[in-house]
């Protein structure tokens, strides 16, 4: 919905000098922006800018990057396109949005590759410079489309954004490649006109970005500025848009955009703190997961320990040490690092150490799709290791809700002594919402004692289990009177000691397995606020913003549909097998295969109808809530 104002000119400050005459501007509740270039064009940092001043102004966000796995693609080519989709709004979204209602198009590529997402009457912003014969022959167009009419029903804005961009830093000692780099801060700048966003922020960033180039530095701010000053003066920018903060979107408390990668970081670093424990990563770098070691490297103030490993099981093998030396140990990575992780992972199962494991889940299978996002690795933590070896597994639902899965993840890993796995994705590790900074009294108090005399006869049985959680204890390795005996070996109940008897393995494996029955989950909330829904959508990681905006649009069409969400996936909810037999039909989307849904049919015996999507891409919603309207329709018919 639009409404549309007018205000004098002087009433937004520009960063230029340059003043035009009054815009209209036009009121808007949302938008959906993209920007699209090839992979050195800078469009993962001009959309990361924008969704910075968007956050400090106040509107609720969901943003989308999304770019090659090569560090230089091909220039100009279509698996060269790297783009960042923000959608940001006056009101509460889940979303990054399912089609773009601008897209910057740098080159003919970036035009090709997003043009079939884009509604008819959707501006289009296109650097002209960019759309020479060679360029458009490298992509397949046998005429430029700016001209051929094939763009008609958009609103396309054609703008020499490269010869803009060089003849606004003629002044500066650069070269004129160098000049044209700071083509995407043209188009931030003129974006930014467009949507009045603030400007001070990004001309600081520039600023401590390339502090020891002031050269580079200034210049791009002038190319800022410059693009912004061009939106308000040329004639081909008649409208300038608003979209007001959501003030009621968000409950009272101190905000910032983070991204998913970010807010696991500090959930981890909160929970090293309320455990009181020293935090230690061992990891090896993979992509999506990398961003985690690069931040928890940059705070050895808390006690942060970083060891980036020579590959993935020696990561996991220096975490699994420094949990049986007393820290909060960590390892990260992707489902290909999961693979080679396995045996550790089962060694931490018999040793019963607290380790979590975090797995930015990315195509597969094998290298699969590194930049690209699915949800496929759900079997592979469930049971992807010889033996019975049982693992708790908690997955967030969106990028600032990964700080509190890993509070929750750690809280069970330390209390029960048991390695979890905490199942994010791309989607969510790249993506960025606003999170509300917790106050530290919020938190939860995650102490755990450490073993400090013998517990048996005088004696120190390691196996000697608590009777609630039925953890073993913890003893730090030195403690005078508590040595004991680890390994991958079967050990006795009690003693620990190495035991290949029949029937102290079947307790042992029982065991180990009743003790992850056994933890302490929240029951699963439904949401159904007509009361008399007969279908249930349920879901789990980050399909969580897609099933919640299709719910939502089934509900404003007048359709009655319940949602449910997992958090945990092992153990289950203890109510969940009567919630899903509470409804006739229970539906799950799914970017896999339909794990969960697999499941939940051999645990309930419950006919869940399985939605899946295998794209590297998220859910729309509408795809979503076309596809619960079809079941409803179908069954209805029955």
């Amino acid at each position: 919905m639009t409404s549309q104002i007018s205000r004098p000119a002087d009433e937004h400050p520009v960063p230029g000098e340059q003043r035009g005459p009054a815009k209209e501007i036009r009121r808007l509740d949302r938008v959906i922006i993209r920007f699209a270039g090839d992979s050195g064009d800078g469009m993962q940092l001009a959309g990361d800018r924008f969704t910075s001043e968007t956050a400090s102004f106040g509107n609720d966000l969901s943003t989308l990057p999304n770019f090659p796995a090569e560090i230089r693609a091909p220039a100009g080519t279509l698996p060269g396109v790297s783009s960042f989709q923000l959608h940001f709004a006056d009101h509460d979204i889940l979303t990054p949005g399912d089609a773009p209602d601008v897209l910057v198009a740098m080159n003919p590529a970036a035009l090709k590759a997003n043009i079939a997402d884009l509604p008819r009457g959707a501006e289009i912003i296109v650097n002209t410079d960019e759309f020479t014969p060679r360029a458009l022959a490298k992509v397949g167009y046998p005429a430029s489309p700016l001209d051929d009419g094939s763009l008609q029903g958009y609103a396309v804005h054609p703008v020499a954004l490269t010869t803009l961009t060089v003849g606004a830093l003629k002044e500066f000692p650069l070269s004129r490649k160098e000049a044209e780099r700071s083509k995407n801060m043209f188009a931030l700048g003129l974006l930014s006109w467009m949507y009045h966003r603030p400007t001070e922020g990004t001309e600081g960033f520039l600023r401590k970005k390339f502090a020891k180039k002031p050269d580079i530095a200034e210049a791009n701010v002038a190319a800022f500025r410059a693009g912004w000053n061009f939106g308000e003066t040329t004639e081909d920018f008649a409208v300038s848009y608003e979209v007001q903060p959501a003030a009621a979107a968000f409950p009272a408390g101190r905000y910032r955009n983070i991204s998913g990668n970010l807010a696991l970081s500090y959930g981890l670093i909160a929970a090293s703190r309320q455990a009181d424990l020293p935090l230690y990563l061992g990891s090896y770098p993979i992509t999506p997961a990398s961003d985690i070691l690069h931040e928890l490297s940059r705070h050895k103030n808390f006690g942060v320990r970083t060891f980036q490993a020579e590959d993935e099981i020696a990561g996991i093998g220096a975490a699994l040490g420094a949990a049986f030396g007393g820290s909060l140990a960590v390892t990260t990575t992707s489902g290909p690092g999961v693979a080679l992780k396995s045996e550790t992972i089962g060694l931490a199962v018999s040793l019963e150490l607290p380790l979590l494991v975090i797995d930015i889940q990315r195509g597969g299978p094998s290298t699969g799709l590194p930049t690209k996002t699915e949800q496929a690795d759900l079997l592979q933590a469930m049971y992807g290791r010889n033996g019975e070896a049982p693992v708790p597994i908690v997955a967030p639902r969106t990028p600032a809700d990964c700080f509190d899965a890993a509070v929750e993840a750690a809280r069970i890993a330390l209390a029960y002594r048991t390695p979890v796995f905490l199942l994010s994705d791309g989607y969510l590790a790249n993506g960025s919402e606003p999170w509300r900074i917790p106050d530290p009294d919020e938190l939860p108090d995650l102490r755990v004692p450490f073993a400090t005399a013998p517990n048996h006869e005088g004696e120190f049985w390691p196996y000697k289990r608590d009777p609630q959680t039925l953890a073993r204890p913890w003893a730090v390795p030195g403690t005078p009177g508590l040595e004991h005996r680890i390994g991958g070996i079967e050990k006795q109940d009690g003693t620990g000691n190495i035991s290949y008897d029949p029937a102290n393995h079947d307790l042992m494996v029982r065991t180990r397995q009743a003790k992850t029955d056994g933890i302490t989950v929240p029951d699963i909330a439904v949401d159904d606020p007509s009361g008399h829904a007969r279908t249930l959508v349920l879901g789990w990681g980050s399909t969580y913003g897609p099933i919640t905006e299709a719910v939502r649009r089934v509900r404003r069409a007048g359709g009655a549909v319940a949602q449910a969400h997992l958090r945990h996936l092992n153990p289950f909810p203890g109510n969940l097998g009567e919630v899903l037999r509470s409804y006739d039909r229970v539906i799950v989307p799914e970017m896999n295969l339909g794990q969960l849904a697999q499941l939940l049919r051999a645990k309930y015996l419950v006919d869940v109808r399985s939605y899946t999507q295998v794209t590297g891409l998220p859910f729309k919603a509408e795809q979503l809530a076309h596809a619960i309207t079809t079941v409803q329709e179908e069954s209805a018919d029955v």
